[in-house]
């Protein structure tokens, strides 16, 4: 451990900031050693610091904050009539009985909304999908569909209205399995001609989406090949198990303006995509994210919020609508599951020389998300591992790799964005496959992985061929620690004394236990390159504090307190003198939403551009004042900005109070204020060695995950606190889908798992040890460094526990 990190308690000096993937820097923060080690940049005073949470003392007080925190005179409560069954036509649907029901003020059939076609998916203009969906439509394609919406006095009496609903269905054949969505003779799920296709959609055959990307010359490598692997392997469909459910309420204001308050990752987007579906133009639309208790992607997505604007449409009335727990399994969004087909060609001394990916996703009733996260799935897994280069006659390098992909519809409920948007889809296949072809030929596994893997310098395999969104182009990996994240790792869980080692492997007095450890190399992205867009408006105050505007959506996530640092770093204050406020479409700037890991990134990048902009304008008042104190006479590009105050190389300085004093009431009175925004050209990829420890029962099959330890190259880390915090609560749900979570429906579609007592989520009690290191790269496209830390830990936990399971037992 010493050799690796230096002596814990004497971090060394910082090195200056490299231009490449070299001279890592490492910070920890493990349940068991709860103490950071680091580095320090002598030049950050905010930044690099673990600070406390803007909102913490809101929330540990239980302060109003949230979408529901909210009571408003007349407020009715809403509810769905959802579907029973999978696949069927609405032949007759009587709503005479419950609008009679005392206390019912609307309920809305799809005879009384307008048929407008939209995507529910939270993505930007034009979105990367079919528009497939109606508010309301005459067919029903899941169990959990929509069939018809109540508004009344009382939640109770709501239920009771769905229940005197009358509806006949013409049941039609269903598809369940997505192998079945591409038969000949399937039944059509999406018939309406109101479809819109985007890239690769056929309706006809079921295919919302569709991919086929091949770069250099596949099967010129396979015959190369000394050997060829094959192999399939299947995903699970989870949920993202959100403890706030989604919940929204809505009303019109004193303007006659229509007011959406809601859990929401996207806020821009649900006003965008609700005009149209409302009749109602984007100005007469403001939509206010609160505070949210976990989004995790399934609030990428607008889901309820046309629910209760119609029904305030309908009523003039303030409605509130919240979906139940049950509502969040049969009619939200989950992660999409895959049937994945590898194959890999390897030289006898290891070298990758063709990788092939084949994935069969199944989108569910609805296609939102269905290019974009299958087209992470490869961009981001299949690129980890180039392994031979070759020359193209246009002067670049390029891999043999292969990615076909088919998304499908079935009638099942949709799937979505969620946290790792595809990328854990790909990474269970890859790194177990990795680890079968290393057994198989004797290497070791990660000298194998470390011989193809990426390295800083490479060019990105698949920037040439496929973006999420916008035209590809060529993308150089500036900073790559991941063989550093390897050797960091590696010690921290003493792997060479473990793997190999029979001794370890056994449990002394039980026999029937067996220990194994497992390991998975993982990548991710940063933001989506010339599409992602984040602002940020900076105001300052009259005692020397500031408004921080954004558009930026903060998921708990902590972004508020780490665009707060880096604002305070560039202004010289601390971070309780940074007053944030986010995600009203009103009153802060524009921001695509909190999606694809490009909060710090993006937004922060605009929020340092906006606080340089408004400690441009201070220093010209600084240096005013201060040179009235006497010579030497100095500009406003010698003042440093620091502990609240305007510093003169010679030790004079003003207080930020009295800059802001003087602009606002004083001489050349104005407004002290930056703004601006960011896109950008790049999307630099975090790396991350994931490592796992299991104990499985020979007897019974159980495996108990002992030990998870996640090393990450996120660049800099502007606040070591939720940055590990990130990777823990990823680690935490990655290890639910590597063991114990699914969605699974019954031979009509009808799903079986309606409850976190069906659905098994892990409890505190269960967690296996956390560990969390981070090695440290400063990358050049940002200002202070940094890449993304939120999405990475969610892919590696999977393949890490299954390869540790084969190193216990032998079984793949």
């Amino acid at each position: 451990f010493d050799e690796v990190f230096g002596t814990p308690h004497a971090p060394s000096p910082a090195p200056s900031a490299p231009a490449g993937g070299g001279g890592a820097d490492v910070q920890t923060r493990t349940r068991t050693r709860p103490f950071v080690i680091t580095a320090p940049d002598d030049r950050w005073r905010v930044v690099g610091k673990p600070e406390i949470k803007v909102d913490a003392i809101k929330l540990a007080l239980g302060k109003p904050a949230f979408t529901d925190d909210i009571e408003l005179r007349g407020m009715l409560h809403a509810k769905i009539l959802h579907s029973p069954v999978a696949h069927a036509r609405i032949k007759r649907i009587d709503v005479s009985k419950a609008r009679a029901l005392p206390g019912v003020h609307a309920v809305l059939t799809y005879k009384d909304i307008p048929r407008v076609v939209y995507s529910t998916a939270g993505q930007s203009d034009p979105i990367p999908g079919p528009l497939d969906m109606f508010s309301l439509d005459e067919k029903v394609r899941h169990v959990g569909d929509r069939v018809a919406f109540v508004a009344a006095e009382t939640p109770e009496i709501a239920e009771e209205a769905l229940r005197l609903i009358e509806v006949e269905y013409e049941p039609l054949p269903a598809i369940l399995d997505p192998r079945d969505a591409l038969r000949d003779d399937a039944p059509i799920i999406h018939d309406e001609p109101e479809y819109v296709p985007f890239e690769g959609s056929d309706p006809q055959r079921n295919i919302a989406a569709a991919i086929r990307i091949d770069i250099g010359n596949v099967d010129e490598g396979f015959a190369e090949a000394d050997f060829v692997f094959e192999e399939e392997y299947v995903v699970p469909k989870v949920q993202q198990a959100s403890i706030e459910p989604h919940v929204v309420v809505t009303w019109w204001d004193e303007d006659d303006r229509l007011v959406i308050r809601t859990s929401t990752q996207v806020p821009f987007h649900v006003r965008r995509i609700l005009a149209p579906v409302l009749g109602l133009p984007p100005k007469r639309i403001r939509v206010i994210k609160p505070r949210i208790g976990g989004g995790f992607g399934g609030k990428q997505e607008v889901l309820i919020e046309d629910v209760a604007a119609h029904l305030t449409i309908a009523t003039g009335r303030p409605v509130r609508l919240e979906y139940t727990r049950e509502e969040e399994f049969i009619a939200a969004r989950s992660r999409h599951p895959m049937r994945v087909r590898m194959k890999t060609g390897v030289m006898r001394d290891g070298t990758i020389v063709a990788n092939e990916m084949y994935l069969l996703s199944d989108t569910g009733a609805y296609g939102c998300h269905a290019l974009t996260v299958a087209g992470n799935t490869g961009h981001k897994a299949m690129a980890l591992y180039p392994g031979k280069w070759r020359e193209h006659p246009d002067g670049y390098k390029y891999a043999n790799i292969r990615f076909y992909a088919d998304i499908v519809y079935t009638n099942t409920p949709p799937s979505g964005a969620y946290r790792g948007y595809g990328v854990p889809q790909g990474f269970l296949p890859l790194e177990v496959h990795m680890q079968r072809i290393a057994h198989a030929l004797g290497l070791d596994p990660i000298e194998f992985r470390l011989k193809n893997a990426l390295k800083a310098g490479d060019e990105h395999p698949f920037s040439r061929a496929w973006s999420e969104g916008r035209e590809p182009r060529p993308e150089i990996i500036n900073t790559c620690g991941l063989r550093e994240c390897v050797e960091v790792g590696t010690r921290m869980i003493d792997w060479h004394a473990k793997y190999g080692n029979p001794d370890w492997h056994t449990v002394p007095g039980k026999p029937y236990l067996r220990r194994g450890i497992g390991l998975a190399l993982v990548m991710q992205g940063t933001a989506i390159p010339y599409l992602d867009m984040g602002a940020a408006s900076i105001k300052m105050n009259d005692d020397g504090s500031f408004n921080l505007l954004v558009g930026a959506t903060d998921l708990g996530t902590g972004s508020d307190t780490v665009l707060a640092q880096m604002a305070a770093e560039v202004l010289g204050c601390p971070v309780e003198d940074i007053l944030v406020y986010s995600s009203d479409t009103d009153f802060t700037p524009f921001d695509k939403g909190a999606y694809a890991s490009s909060t710090t990134y993006i937004s922060g990048y605009a929020v340092v551009k906006a606080a340089e902009h408004a400690a441009r304008q201070i220093k010209r008042v600084a240096a005013r004042l201060i040179n009235r104190m006497g010579e030497p006479e100095i500009t406003p590009d010698d003042i440093e900005l620091r502990d609240r105050a305007a510093w003169a190389p010679d030790g004079r300085h003003v207080s930020l109070a009295d800059i802001a004093l003087n602009a606002l009431h004083h001489e050349d009175q104005h407004q002290i204020m930056g703004i601006a925004s960011y896109v950008s050209p790049e999307s630099p990829p975090p790396f991350a060695a994931q490592f796992a420890e299991v104990t499985v029962d020979t007897e019974t099959g159980v495996v108990h995950v002992d030990r998870l330890l996640m090393v990450v190259d996120a660049g800099r880390i502007v606040n070591p606190a939720t940055a590990s915090g990130q990777v823990e609560g990823g680690m935490t749900q990655a290890l639910g889908y590597a063991v114990c979570e699914e969605m699974t429906y019954d031979a009509q579609g009808v799903p079986r798992e309606r409850s976190f007592g069906d659905y098994h989520i892990f409890t505190a009690d269960e967690m296996p040890v956390l560990e969390v290191a981070f090695v440290e790269t400063f990358e050049p496209s940002h200002p202070f460094g940094v890449k993304a830390v939120a999405e990475i830990p969610m892919d590696g936990v999977a393949p890490a526990v299954v390869n540790a399971i084969h190193d216990a037992v032998g079984i793949w």
